[in-house]
């Protein structure tokens, strides 16, 4: 990591030179990629910019749990190692994620997590998220939401170096350059480590990452390269805990001495051509390969003394696809055409530490997709529809032939807003899409295909799920006010829900359930009292039920309430802001007699900025309340529950030479 630094020093310093020699090529003049889009006329978004995504090196759940309707959790209590969020209370492996473009979502399980890439966000410039069923998207269905990711703005000189200390020992080291353009050519690199004791025993966290992003930028054509490479080591806890366990002591791990190790790489080549004035292409290939491996506790697992028998999973993957877009403008109308292909292939070996190999087998998922989108503008009315195909494949390589499973999908959407005045808005979108089943639900939760005692093979859930999303919202903006309220009514078909336990490979378990909705009310608001003093609300009212034969109950993990309130105050080179979260109950299985406590925190935070230092700390959880994000029920009725970090810190220091 130290030779790393003192590259990247050197490497500015001839970058930094090379810039007074140049001058710089006016930005409206080039042609700019960037996948994700700050403003859409039919749909509700939240976008977190730059200085809220690169603030403090924390897991992307905990950078968007602020937003409405979102809860967050990690497995070790801190903000960092394995974390998860969900949206309306629907998981991450159902929510889109692209980076400029690509696919994020490992296709077989379908989840995307980025605890491979430490820090990996302080190098993004922004976030957009969409609730509900997402527009044409490359790779999984965009099902509960999607997020786009903008890679690295190269247009913005800059040097800069910052580390964080806090709570259990958590440390975060970085450094980061962007040239700016030079001639006609721009590049950012960044490394990182980032280390985290765990709130939880034995629970630590440690990995380093680096990222290159550089363009070539011409009148009529761009180029652009991405690259993350990241490494990490945690000690696991992905494990719950009784109340009585956590009342004896909080930092309880009911994993013992269960280990892993991962490497991931990504890259991603992108091409942007103008054809004409109002004709742009845009082709992009993408690349991630992942190697790695977890330890797994048997005895452990099913709660028996611990022996000397340690499993280990251990994983190969290659993902590779491409993207072709066609973007035409006429007058008033936007026309959008493109193509999306993927493949995937994961490599499993299960060993145990006497016996060598137990099994070993390959999964295959490939997917197509095709969409043709148009947006028309006419004085107030913004009218936009979409039409997605998309195929998906999964094949399977083990001790039990299976059948490949094959799934096609037809997804509308459509959507028209309306002007009332120029600072207010109207809109409505209706659509539809389908979702095929993970490996871990085709599977039942097993890793391992195999057969029962007559011969038949052991399957979970093989056909897909629907859901048919109404969003209906208002937007006002002013100098010193800004409101968004959103309406939403998700009905779904055939929904695989989570049933609120854990197989034996630590992934969450699922059933497959006749008939669901989810409705509710997001809100979202910004007051400008005066040139000091901000207040900001994002609130979330949410009714949600399962109907399966004559039985109706409430979906797991799905509070009804969530408040986070902010307030702020800057003046000068300081700035202070608390913020405060309710959340209220929520179920953890079907018969909805165990759920996780309403909890209420309190944080505080305080910069200060001089010359080119930035000084910060924060206290989250002042008030040191016990409160969990996430819990499951065990086979025998016992309840196992996730707790988050009692009152904890973390001081930052950046420097930022330009």
């Amino acid at each position: 990591m130290k030779h790393l630094i003192i590259i990247l020093i050197l490497f500015a310093a001839i970058q930094t030179n090379a810039q007074k020699q140049d001058s710089i090529q006016n930005i409206d003049s080039i042609v700019i990629i960037s996948q994700a889009k700050k403003l859409d006329a039919v749909n509700y978004l939240n976008y977190l910019p730059q200085k809220d995504v690169q603030n403090n090196g924390t897991e992307l759940p905990f950078l968007i749990n602020k937003l409405p309707a979102v809860t967050a959790y990690s497995d070790t209590g801190s903000n960092n190692g394995y974390s998860y969020y969900r949206i309306r209370g629907i998981d991450q492996t159902r929510v889109n994620v692209n980076f400029e473009g690509a696919p994020m979502n490992e296709p077989e399980d379908q989840g995307a997590y980025f605890s491979n890439f430490p820090d990996f966000f302080n190098s993004v410039d922004f976030l957009q998220i969409q609730k509900g069923i997402g527009l044409s998207k490359n790779g999984t269905a965009s099902y509960g939401g999607s997020l786009q990711i903008s890679a690295p703005n190269l247009h913005q000189r800059a040097l800069e170096f910052g580390t964080n200390y806090g709570s259990y020992n958590a440390f975060r080291a970085y450094a980061k350059y962007t040239s700016g353009l030079i001639k006609n050519k721009a590049i950012h690199v960044r490394v990182s480590e980032i280390y985290n004791g765990g709130y939880k025993y034995n629970s630590t966290n440690h990995g380093q990452s680096a990222m290159i992003s550089a363009g070539i930028f011409n009148p009529k054509s761009t180029w652009k390269f991405n690259t993350v490479i990241g490494n990490q080591n945690n000690d696991l806890a992905w494990l719950g805990v009784t109340k009585e366990q956590i009342d004896k002591d909080p930092r309880t791990n009911a994993n013992r001495n269960e280990k892993d190790h991962f490497f991931q790489s990504f890259f991603q080549l992108l091409n942007q051509i103008k054809l004409g004035q109002n004709t742009t292409w845009q082709n992009a290939v993408h690349y991630t390969f992942l190697k790695g491996n977890y330890d797994f506790n048997l005895n452990n697992f099913i709660g028996l003394p611990e022996d000397a028998e340690i499993y280990n999973y251990g994983f190969q993957s290659n993902f590779g696809g491409f993207y072709s877009n066609l973007e035409t403008k006429w007058n008033h109308l936007k026309i959008q055409t493109g193509l999306n292909a993927n493949w995937y292939n994961r490599d499993l070996i299960f060993t145990e530490k006497q016996l060598g190999e137990l099994y070993e087998n390959t999964g295959y998922k490939n997917d197509f997709s095709a969409f043709v989108k148009a947006d028309y503008h006419w004085e107030k009315i913004k009218i936009s529809g979409s039409l997605q195909y998309r195929h998906a494949k999964f094949f399977y390589k083990g001790d039990a032939e299976l059948t490949p499973l094959e799934w096609d999908f037809l997804n509308p959407k459509f959507g028209i807003t309306y002007s009332l005045k120029p600072n207010q808005e109207l809109y409505f979108s209706l659509g539809k899409v389908g979702r095929e089943p993970t490996r871990n639900d085709i599977f039942a939760g097993n890793d391992n295909l195999s057969l029962d005692e007559n011969n038949e093979l052991i399957l979970g859930t093989t056909t897909p799920e629907y859901v048919t999303d109404y969003e209906f919202g208002y937007r006002y903006f002013s100098n010193n006010l800004k409101i968004s309220a959103n309406l939403f009514y998700m009905k779904f078909k055939d929904e695989i829900v989570l049933n609120g336990q854990f197989g034996p490979n630590g992934i969450a378990l699922t059933n497959k359930v006749d008939k669901s909705y989810r409705m509710g009310l997001e809100l979202s608001a910004d007051y400008k009292l005066n040139d000091n003093w901000m207040l900001s609300n994002n609130s979330s009212w949410m009714s949600s039920k399962i109907k399966q034969s004559t039985e109706s109950f409430t979906p797991i993990l799905t509070p009804k309430l969530i408040v986070n309130q902010e307030i702020k105050y800057v003046k000068n080179a300081l700035q202070l802001q608390a913020s405060y979260r309710y959340q209220a109950t929520s179920f953890i299985n079907f018969a909805n007699d165990k759920k996780i406590p309403s909890y209420q925190l309190v944080n505080a935070a305080a910069f200060y900025n001089f010359t080119k230092w930035e000084v910060g700390i924060l206290v989250n959880n002042i008030f040191n309340n016990i409160y969990f994000n996430h819990a499951y029920v065990e086979a025998d009725g016992t309840a196992k529950y996730f707790v988050q970090m009692l009152i904890n810190f973390m001081i930052s220091v950046k420097y930022k030479a330009f």
